[in-house]
């Protein structure tokens, strides 16, 4: 080879030799491994060396470096700085590490952009917040987390959540999620789908999620329906958290959806067998039995004798002596013992009598001059429909003013 030649063969062979930038992307040929666990790689197409610190390789914590990497290994890397000058041979400081995530920003910046939502594991509970791995380091601040206030958040912890993307700065190795957007976009979807389902008359289970003064709201999946405080029970309930807690399974009776209001109407009661359909198998004409005064009327009284059952004692049943209104002897939630008189469930019609549990007085004065005229019972207090019993079984024994 003439010397012309061989100046030219080594002139395209410096020519050939690339320059190395900070931040480029190089393959680098693993050399070697030093005692500090430090790999040296030779930088392909450069003819120079480089160095990756152990931080800066992507293995695993905990991993054995020495069997994950071996020699003649080619692997991308990114230029982070010049060690050392050009006199003296400088090389190049490398990472793996930066270079992965590098790729895991651009993956994320694109998901941003699409509104597209990532997955991650909780690693760390921190003051503020969780710490998630997403390839990168995420954060979650703790007032995004979920839709209401979480007191623990070490529950987390080994959790994959999914998240939105709120907030990406690579450069400043910024990247903030929220796990509450996805809680409320699932919601607000299982409360449509629940909606859509539910129909006046299903009966359906759900969870008492509150109590109010006025009625509990029972969650069905998704979305809260109001059981009124007078759809509980058949027997009259005070208030809610005297017969239900919250977190109770319960079943309900749907009675009206409004899917424009979101409101949904339920019952508990009407999902309970009738009681007055065992009134003919507990109780029978003369037995005697225990109440309560519940209501009081011109006309008489009318007592709970089991939840949601009614009597009435009509005012010429109460006492052997003449009386103007009941409550001269009775006062409402006053239990007093009664004899059954009829029974007519079918009608929802108890007749009791008090008077007829106490000793008739000896004969001698006439009741009948001492008594001044009875308030004549009317109608608009006591409706047939609302109390079962009509207006002759309301005026009853007045038309008979002699005791047998």
């Amino acid at each position: 080879m003439s010397e012309a030649d061989a100046n030219k063969d080594l002139l395209e062979a410096l020519n050939s030799v690339n320059e190395v930038k900070i931040g480029d992307v190089v393959k680098g040929e693993v050399l070697a491994l030093d005692d500090n666990k430090q790999v040296i790689v030779g930088l392909e197409g450069t003819g120079v060396e480089g160095v990756v610190p152990f931080k800066e390789l992507s293995t695993k914590p905990g991993e054995d470096i020495e069997k994950s990497i071996k020699i003649g290994d080619v692997f991308d890397l990114v230029v982070i700085s010049k060690i050392g000058s050009d006199k003296e041979g400088g090389s190049y400081l490398l990472s793996q590490r930066r270079l992965e995530a590098r790729k895991v920003w651009d993956e994320i910046e694109k998901k941003f952009e699409a509104g597209e939502t990532i997955t991650a594991p909780v690693t760390q509970v921190v003051k503020g917040g969780l710490v998630v791995d997403a390839g990168v380091r995420g954060f979650i601040p703790a007032s995004m987390i979920e839709d209401h206030f979480v007191e623990d958040l070490n529950q987390y912890k080994g959790q994959t959540l999914e998240l939105k993307i709120v907030e990406i700065e690579p450069s400043e190795n910024r990247l903030i999620l929220s796990h509450k957007e996805i809680v409320k976009a699932q919601r607000e979807a299982k409360k449509a789908e629940t909606m859509a389902k539910l129909t006046a008359g299903d009966v359906v289970e759900g969870k008492v999620a509150r109590l109010t003064s006025f009625g509990a709201f029972v969650d069905l999946g998704g979305v809260d329906g109001l059981v009124h405080v007078s759809e509980i029970a058949f027997e009259r309930v005070d208030k809610p958290s005297d017969v239900l807690k919250v977190g109770q399974t319960v079943k309900v009776k749907v009675l009206a959806v409004d899917p424009e209001k979101e409101r949904i109407s339920l019952s508990i009661k009407q999902t309970l067998p009738q009681p007055w359909d065992q009134v003919a198998e507990k109780v029978a004409e003369g037995d005697v039995i225990e109440g309560t005064v519940k209501r009081l009327t011109s006309f008489g009284a009318f007592v709970e004798v089991f939840p949601g059952v009614e009597g009435l004692v009509h005012i010429s049943q109460i006492s052997h002596k003449h009386i103007a209104t009941p409550n001269e002897v009775l006062t409402s939630g006053e239990k007093i013992k009664v004899k059954v008189l009829s029974v007519r469930p079918e009608e929802h019609r108890l007749g009791l009598s008090i008077k007829a549990l106490e000793e008739k007085p000896a004969a001698g004065v006439s009741e009948n001059k001492k008594r001044r005229p009875a308030a004549k019972p009317t109608i608009s207090n006591a409706p047939e429909e609302s109390t079962g019993f009509t207006l002759g079984d309301l005026v009853g024994d007045e038309l008979k003013k002699n005791d047998k």
